[in-house]
């Protein structure tokens, strides 16, 4: 009787050792020192190279940077009228017909820098003649017919003279002829304003709105 209860007990002990769950142990690879197979990323060992290194590398970025914005002004410097074609806006407006007009009659042509180019070497000249303003403007270049645009004029003060770089006394119609496409442009409502995209970099007869 007492090996019966002592087997059943047995018997219940393994059925319970038996349904218990035991984690599984997870076996970790193990260098032959016993620590953990983990990788690593290489490393900069010496203090002098960790400090190096990062400046060396700003230095090449900044130098690439460097030789980058050299191209591209050189670019630019190199194809300076293209470039001024196509970013330089292609109308200017001036202003009301009337009011210009007037300032013209009373202190001679406008002078207006740097419109088709932003070196200095395009100034325009825009005058107007006779009673109505919405006719007969013109436009011109501030240097002489038969000079280059080396050869600048300075307008006398309040009046329709100009002085060019030989001490020569001029007369509006004496200046050069914009280039091709380069006009005065009078809307109906009397707006008045120049249109600054040339067809040819040549320069022809001075072109006016009548």
């Amino acid at each position: 009787m007492i090996v019966t209860t002592r087997c059943k007990n047995l018997r219940r002990r393994l059925a319970t050792i038996l349904t218990v769950d035991h984690p599984v142990a997870t076996v970790h690879p193990r260098f032959p020192s016993g620590r953990l197979a983990a990788m690593r990323r290489p490393q900069l060992r010496s203090p002098l190279a960790r400090a190096v290194v990062p400046v060396l590398g700003g230095i090449a970025f900044f130098a690439a940077l460097g030789l980058f914005l050299w191209g591209v002004a050189a670019g630019i410097s190199n194809n300076s009228d293209q470039t001024a074609k196509r970013f330089a806006p292609t109308v200017f407006d001036v202003g009301r017909t009337k009011s210009m007009a007037n300032i013209v009659t009373k202190d001679g042509p406008l002078i207006f820098p740097d419109l088709l180019q932003s070196n200095g070497r395009r100034t325009i000249v825009l005058d107007h003649t006779g009673d109505d303003p919405q006719k007969d403007w013109g436009i011109y270049m501030a240097y002489p017919a038969d000079r280059d645009v080396s050869c600048k004029v300075t307008q006398v003060r309040k009046t329709r003279t100009f002085t060019d770089c030989d001490g020569r006394t001029l007369q509006v119609t004496d200046l050069a002829a914009p280039p091709i496409g380069v006009n005065p442009v009078v809307s109906p409502d009397g707006l008045l304003s120049l249109d600054l995209l040339p067809a040819s970099a040549e320069p022809t007869a001075t072109t006016t709105t009548s």
